[in-house]
């Protein structure tokens, strides 16, 4: 089901009435979600996302602009009419029920032509059940599963009702690390077997990044970049992109271009072409630096962190805006503890500049 956007726009009223200035929750949002698509709304608390969410849910009506599922114009129909499945954060099971009552509950409130005999029922609860691997646990009551076990019954019951459109907001958060990892590969598998158009929410850019066909990335109610994620990742719109995806975080320096070079402190750190000459915000990937004893970029070594595979290179730079600077690099290279400063080399396609002022991203073709 393609789920189409049109100029949606959420402006809340201001709580204090003296004050009288709105909260524009979303603003002016156009975006087409293709059909069979997992799409990953993202951003920072308070962009935008859930809001959006809701919008495409109808639990929460846009000031304007309109919300289409296919050619269907759903903007002013009911929640319970649009044909969505919901899974909220807190899972929402009903304490007293089994897991079979629970994914049973959605379609023992179906009416007219859509209602199912008891066989019918039962049949949809257990293939629900199949799908999320939880077909053992159906006499068991919510209190007695992990976390992980009660989101795939919340997931479950969502898609019992074999909706159009699958809506997730932010269904992790309440897991452990290692269980946020296993649900989200679960929730990947469970939207390629099913083909459901899904809409995740989630702060975290991990999340999105891994298991989403094309990001969102939003900021105070304003979509920022729209892309597949490695795309994103590798070619940030602005500045605020540049620093919310990506872990560790991108380095970001004062710099400066200057006759086609670009510096960072005294250093001349890359050819940048016919760039103008002005001040500029420089992000750097962590995974952007090359060891080199004659590297054209010198930093002050703090420490090295082991981590397996590769190492990070904790150092610091006078013109740098982060506390340290964090270099990745193979753990076959072999550095000198002993020694008070680092140099590297940078690859330039992993090094970003951006205006000082407006924080847009200046391209530079590189020789």
């Amino acid at each position: 089901m393609k789920v189409t956007l049109q100029n949606l726009t959420k402006i809340f009223p201001s709580r204090d009435k003296k004050a009288g200035s709105e909260v524009v929750a979303v603003n002016d949002f156009t975006f087409e979600i293709p059909d069979g698509k997992l799409i990953g709304l993202l951003g920072p608390s308070g962009c935008g996302k859930s809001t959006t969410l809701y919008m495409i849910s109808g639990l929460q009506k846009p000031t304007s602009g309109r919300i289409f599922f296919g050619e269907d114009d759903v903007t002013e129909l009911s929640t319970e009419h649009r044909g969505i499945g919901l899974v909220f954060q807190n899972y929402a099971l009903y304490p007293h029920m089994t897991v079979k009552q629970n994914i049973l509950f959605p379609l023992q409130n179906l009416k007219g032509k859509d209602k199912m005999t008891k066989e019918e029922m039962l049949e949809r609860a257990i293939e629900a059940a199949k799908l999320v691997q939880i077909d053992e646990l159906m006499d068991r009551k919510p209190s007695e599963l992990s976390g992980g076990q009660q989101q795939r019954v919340a997931i479950a019951r969502a898609l019992v009702k074999m909706p159009r459109v699958l809506l997730l907001d932010e269904p992790l958060s309440n897991l452990d690390a290692r269980l946020r990892l296993q649900t989200r590969e679960e929730i990947r598998r469970i939207q390629k077997e099913t083909g459901i158009t899904t809409v995740f929410v989630t702060h975290d850019q991990e999340e999105a990044m891994s298991i989403s066909d094309m990001i969102v990335v939003m900021k105070l109610g304003v979509v920022q970049q729209i892309g597949k994620p490695q795309e994103v990742y590798d070619d940030p719109k602005n500045l605020f992109v540049a620093k919310f995806l990506g872990t560790p975080p991108i380095n970001v320096f004062n710099g400066q271009v200057k006759g086609g070079k670009l510096y960072i402190g005294q250093d001349a750190v890359l050819d940048v072409g016919d760039v103008a000459d002005q001040e500029v915000a420089v992000g750097i990937r962590p995974e952007g630096f090359e060891l080199a004893e004659d590297g054209a970029f010198a930093c002050k070594l703090n420490n090295v962190e082991v981590m397996g595979r590769d190492v990070s290179i904790v150092s610091t730079n006078e013109a740098s805006v982060n506390p340290v600077v964090r270099a990745i690099i193979n753990a076959d290279n072999k550095i000198d503890l002993t020694r008070a400063e680092v140099r590297f080399n940078l690859k330039p396609h992993k090094v970003f500049i951006f205006n000082k002022e407006t924080e847009e991203r200046i391209g530079f073709e590189v020789k």
